[in-house]
């Protein structure tokens, strides 16, 4: 009888200890400087998930497939390899990483090279960044891609908190200097085609324009902080955490401010985001509903409507379960919602089977077809991409359901190799990866002032 009961007893505790491992933790970082190793909790021994960590690390930074490239004694730069550039998406990313990871020199090194080649010093664009540059620093585009200043701001209020000021980078001035130039301002733009960032969608006229990263009226982040691309909002930007960040240690005097455009995009995400699938547009209007874009007016040949593919669960759209995920981890001011959404999503993706899933959907969850497929590195074609592996498993730290494990051990076992037709992304795929194995181990932390 003693022997049936302890055997009960241990069953008990190991039911327990389940169900504690798929509770998410209802009070925040900020709060509580706490972080969860979700890999541990679901049973991977501590030692693994460090040198997996540092493994995956590895792979963008040093293995043969990286994407960070020295230059010289005193910069750097992450390429997009597929697309021949340099992007302030992945730059910013770098500099996000290298401060989590209290790699100084390689944060110095690519700030060195945003600043040089593509921060602009002075004119109407001064203090943004130009969004694309060839990796010599040419711009391929002057414009600006709101999401890049989001993350240097955010990535040189750390560095100032874990490093200082003194070690021969001012970053809180970097910081405070993007901060204020972000501000909203009047200027002439040149007249010139319409490309991504500044003029997207063409047929700007000279004249008086507004710039502006948040838009003044809703408080919500730019698509481009100028031209057609400030009319409208992509869901992947909004990461409300990042802007308490800049309220707590920005000191820039705008503090509510920052406070109020949190709020308002976490209100602006219940309503971009499907009620029964989970999933979000690329792109968005400030209300949330769908784009009306000129460029896809009427219909199609054998008359049935035009598509936008704007408006489709697509590369871009990959981040927002993550996303997500970080402002539940760091903040909680909204995670009622947030747990909803990290189990409506998994349980889409789960539906479309947990190794087979594709990488764009409608928002219904239908397949796109054709010129609605957002091509990638020569290829436009449906895959099963781990960078999207990655960000549903990320959503897990937000989960309670079963599921969530299942997302969890299908990042750990996937291979990051090329496809059977020879596509292979070291450079977002890689970053993503990167960023969820930082999340599920308890690595992607609020960097406060040093004590």
């Amino acid at each position: 009888m003693k022997v049936k009961n302890l055997t009960a007893l241990l069953a008990a505790v190991a039911l327990a200890g389940q169900v504690k491992a798929y509770t998410p933790w209802t009070k925040s970082a900020f709060e509580t400087g706490k972080y969860r190793n979700v890999f541990v909790e679901m049973g991977y021994p501590s030692a693994e998930v460090d040198s997996k960590l540092k493994e995956v690390f590895n792979d963008v930074f040093r293995g043969p497939n990286k994407v960070y490239f020295e230059v010289g004694d005193s910069m750097a730069y992450v390429s997009d390899i597929k697309n021949h550039d340099a992007r302030t998406e992945g730059m910013s990313y770098g500099l996000m990483i290298a401060v989590q990871f209290g790699e100084k020199d390689i944060f110095d090194r690519l700030w060195r090279w945003s600043k040089k080649y593509m921060q602009h010093q002075s004119g109407n664009r001064e203090g943004y960044f130009a969004w694309s540059c060839k990796t010599d620093g040419t711009h391929n585009s002057d414009g600006a891609a709101s999401d890049g200043e989001l993350y240097f701001i955010t990535a040189l209020i750390f560095a100032s908190n874990r490093w200082g000021d003194d070690t021969g980078i001012n970053y809180k001035a970097e910081a405070q200097h993007i901060l204020n130039c972000i501000q909203p301002r009047e200027y002439t733009p040149a007249p010139r085609p319409g490309g991504f960032g500044g003029g997207f969608g063409g047929g700007q006229q000279p004249g008086p324009q507004k710039m502006f990263l948040i838009d003044p009226e809703t408080k919500l982040i730019t698509f481009t902080p100028d031209g057609f691309g400030q009319r409208y909002t992509d869901p992947s930007y909004h990461i409300p955490a990042f802007y308490e960040v800049w309220a707590k240690w920005g000191d820039d005097g705008r503090a509510d401010h920052w406070l109020e455009c949190a709020r308002k995009s976490r209100e602006f995400m219940h309503k971009c985001v499907d009620e029964k699938t989970g999933l979000n547009g690329d792109m968005c209007q400030y209300d949330g509903s769908e784009m009306q874009s000129p460029r896809f007016p009427g219909m199609q040949e054998g008359g049935t409507p035009r598509r936008n593919g704007s408006n489709n669960f697509r590369y871009d759209s990959w981040r927002v379960p993550m996303n997500m995920a970080l402002d539940y981890e760091w903040s909680c001011a909204d995670g009622e919602w947030q747990r909803q959404y990290g189990e409506k999503i998994q349980n889409f993706f789960y539906s479309q089977g947990i190794d087979t899933f594709l990488d764009q959907y409608r928002k219904d969850g239908s397949i796109p077809e054709g010129n609605e497929i957002l091509g990638a590195g020569g290829f436009r074609k449906l895959r099963h991409s781990i960078g999207l592996v990655a960000t549903t498993a990320a959503a897990s730290v937000m989960c309670s359901h079963d599921k969530s494990k299942e997302f969890v051990d299908a990042l750990w076992n996937a291979k990051h190799v090329p496809f059977e037709d020879g596509y292979f992304d070291a450079y977002y795929d890689g970053l993503l990866r990167l960023f969820a194995f930082m999340h599920l181990s308890g690595n992607y932390r609020v960097i406060t002032p040093a004590q």
